[in-house]
C-alpha cells in the first residue's frame, strides 16, 4: 500500500461503511469500523489536510470524527437510529514515544504499552435513542471484553458452556438502570504474555512489582520519528492508588490502607491459581487459548 492510498483509508473505510449499511437496512447488522488511523504512520485526506490548530494529529482526528458523522448520519436517513446501538471506543492509550504523532493520555500516568491508566484506561460513548438516556455517565469498571456477552444477552443469544468467557453483561449499566454497579468484583491487568502488573477492585488498584516503558519526563518525538523509551520499575514494593481521588497514580497508599492491599493481594493470588502469571513463576491451572473463528 502507498503512501497515497493511506492518505484515502479513512475515506474508503468510511464509504464501504456506509454501503454496509444500505446494503442491509432491511436486516439485523453488525458493523465494526477499526479505523487505521490515528494509528501512526499518520495520513489524512486532501479535504482535511491542515485545517486543524493540531497538527497532522489534529486533521488525522478531525476527518475521523467526519467519518463517525457520515456513519450516524446514514442511521438516521434510514430510519435505523432507534434500533442500532452505536459503540465508540478504542483499544489503548496514546503512543506517547511519537510526541505530536500520538496524543496526550494526562492526567492519565504513562500511555500505549503499559497497565498504567494512561495504557489502558478509553473514554466510550454509547448511542442507543430510547434505550440509553441521553447525557447519562457510568464510572463503574468495565472493559471490552464485555461487549461480547452483553450484545449476546440484546439479541438472545445463549453464550458458549464449552469455555469460559471472562466479559459480563453490562447492559445495566449502559441502559443507566439506578443503583447499576460493575458485575466484575476485580479486573486484571495481564501484560508482556501473562505477566500479572495490577489488579483492581472499585476505586482501588494494586501495583505488583514489574518493569514498564517510559519517557521518563522528556518530550516524544516530532514529525512521525519516534524517541526510545526507557525501562522503568515500580516498587520494590506493592503500589496502591484511589483511582476516585489519585487518577493519575500519583500517590502511593498502600501502607495507609493494609487491609485493601491484603483484599487484592488475595484477588491476584486466586488469579494466579487461575491463570498463572510469569512474574512469580507460576503456571496457572486453567490457562486457555483465546476463541478462534473456525476457517
Amino acid at each position: 500500500m502507498t503512501a497515497e492510498d493511506q492518505t484515502h483509508l479513512t475515506t474508503w473505510y468510511t464509504e464501504r461503511a456506509v454501503k454496509f449499511i444500505e446494503r442491509n437496512k432491511d436486516r439485523p447488522f453488525l458493523l465494526y469500523v477499526a479505523h487505521s488511523m490515528p494509528h501512526v504512520p499518520l495520513f489524512v485526506s486532501e479535504k482535511y489536510k491542515g485545517k486543524s490548530a493540531r497538527g497532522l494529529y489534529g486533521d488525522v482526528i478531525s476527518e475521523i470524527d467526519w467519518s463517525v458523522g457520515q456513519i450516524l448520519g446514514t442511521l438516521g436517513r434510514l430510519d435505523l437510529d432507534d434500533n442500532t446501538l452505536v459503540i465508540f471506543t478504542s483499544d489503548n492509550g496514546p503512543w506517547l514515544s511519537y510526541g505530536d504523532h500520538g496524543g496526550c493520555a494526562l492526567p492519565l500516568r504513562e500511555g500505549k504499552g503499559t497497565s498504567m491508566e494512561g495504557g489502558v484506561r478509553e473514554p466510550c460513548i454509547m448511542r442507543w435513542p430510547g434505550k440509553i438516556p441521553a447525557g447519562t455517565v457510568c464510572n463503574e469498571l468495565a472493559a471490552t471484553i464485555d461487549i461480547l456477552p452483553t450484545i449476546a444477552g440484546l439479541v438472545g443469544v445463549e453464550l458458549p458452556t464449552d469455555h469460559i468467557i471472562d466479559g459480563k453483561d453490562i447492559w445495566p449499566l449502559i441502559s443507566g438502570r439506578p443503583g447499576a454497579k460493575t458485575p466484575h468484583e476485580f479486573y486484571l491487568y495481564y501484560y508482556y504474555g501473562r505477566e500479572l502488573h495490577a489488579v483492581r477492585a472499585g476505586p482501588w488498584k494494586l501495583h505488583f512489582p514489574h518493569r514498564y516503558r517510559s519517557l521518563d519526563g522528556r518530550p516524544g518525538g516530532t514529525g512521525g520519528k519516534p524517541v526510545p523509551y526507557v525501562m522503568k520499575r515500580t516498587g520494590p514494593g506493592l503500589e496502591l492508588y484511589n483511582l476516585e481521588t489519585d487518577i493519575g497514580e500519583t500517590t502511593n497508599v498502600a501502607d495507609k490502607h493494609p487491609e485493601v492491599v491484603r483484599c487484592l493481594q488475595a484477588f491476584a493470588e486466586a488469579a494466579r491459581e487461575d491463570l498463572g502469571d510469569k512474574l512469580t513463576k507460576r503456571t496457572g491451572k486453567n490457562v486457555r487459548e483465546p476463541g478462534r473463528l473456525e476457517k
